[in-house]
C-alpha cells in the first residue's frame, strides 16, 4: 500500500453514508474538505468529536470547508449512532458519516496501522483543497481526541498563505502578524503586497500584517 504523502491527488471513491451513496470527488466539488476517520460507533471520544464537527458548522461553511467522516461500522450502526450523538452532544450532526464497513476507504487513505489496531480505523485527518490535493494530514491514537481549533487554524493559514505570498510562524492564528516568503525579493511587488510595511528582522525573517484584514 503506497503512503498518501502531501500533493498527492486524494483518492476518489463512492461508498454509502448517511446521506446516501457518496461520490467523493463528485460530493467535494469545488470546496475543500475535512475527511476523518473514527475507531468505532458508539464511543465516547468520537461521540464527541463528531459533535463537535457538527457545533462548528457555520465556521466550516464560511471558509468553505465539507465535512465528512468514515468509520467501519455498517450504515445501521451509523444512524442510531447519529442519535445518540444528537442526544448527548445537543447538535444536530449535518454532515455525513461514510459507513466503510468493507474498509474500501480506510484501505485508500491507510487508516488502519495494525500495530494500533487490525481492524479500527486511527484517528486520521486529511485537509484536501478545492483541486482534490492531500495539503494536511494528522493522525491521532484512538485515546486522543482531536483539537477542532487547530484544524481551522490550519485551513485559515493554507487559505491564507494560498492567496498572498506569506507563511505563518509560529502559534499564529487568523489576524496574527505573517511572514513574508523569502523568495519574494523585488520591492516594488514587495510595496504593492503590504502597504502596512514590514519589519525585517533578519533579510530572510520579514513580519508584516496579515495582509487581508
Amino acid at each position: 500500500m503506497t503512503t498518501l504523502r502531501l500533493g498527492d491527488t486524494a483518492p476518489d471513491f463512492t461508498q454509502e453514508s448517511t446521506a446516501g451513496a457518496v461520490h467523493f470527488h463528485e460530493w467535494a466539488g469545488d470546496s475543500w474538505v475535512v475527511l476523518f476517520s473514527h475507531p468505532a460507533d458508539f464511543t465516547p471520544v468520537c461521540t464527541t468529536e463528531l459533535g463537535k464537527t457538527a457545533a462548528l458548522a457555520s465556521e466550516f461553511a464560511k471558509r468553505n470547508v465539507k465535512a465528512i467522516a468514515v468509520s467501519v461500522d455498517p450504515l445501521d450502526s451509523h444512524n442510531r449512532w447519529v442519535g445518540d450523538i444528537n442526544d448527548t452532544q445537543n447538535t444536530t450532526v449535518n454532515f455525513p458519516i461514510l459507513a466503510d464497513a468493507d474498509k474500501k476507504v480506510a484501505n485508500l487513505y491507510d487508516m488502519i496501522h495494525p500495530n494500533a489496531s487490525a481492524t479500527a480505523t486511527v484517528r486520521s485527518v486529511f485537509i484536501i483543497d478545492p483541486r482534490k490535493v492531500i495539503r494536511t494530514t494528522f493522525t491521532y491514537p484512538a485515546s486522543t481526541g482531536r483539537n477542532f481549533d487547530e484544524i481551522l487554524r490550519v485551513i485559515d493559514s493554507l487559505q491564507l498563505t494560498d492567496a498572498h505570498k506569506v507563511a505563518t510562524p509560529a502559534n499564529w492564528k487568523d489576524g496574527d502578524d505573517v511572514i513574508i516568503v523569502p523568495s519574494l525579493q523585488d520591492p516594488a511587488e514587495i510595496a504593492q503586497r503590504f502597504p502596512k510595511g514590514y519589519k525585517a528582522v533578519r533579510p530572510y525573517l520579514r513580519i508584516t500584517p496579515q495582509p487581508n484584514k
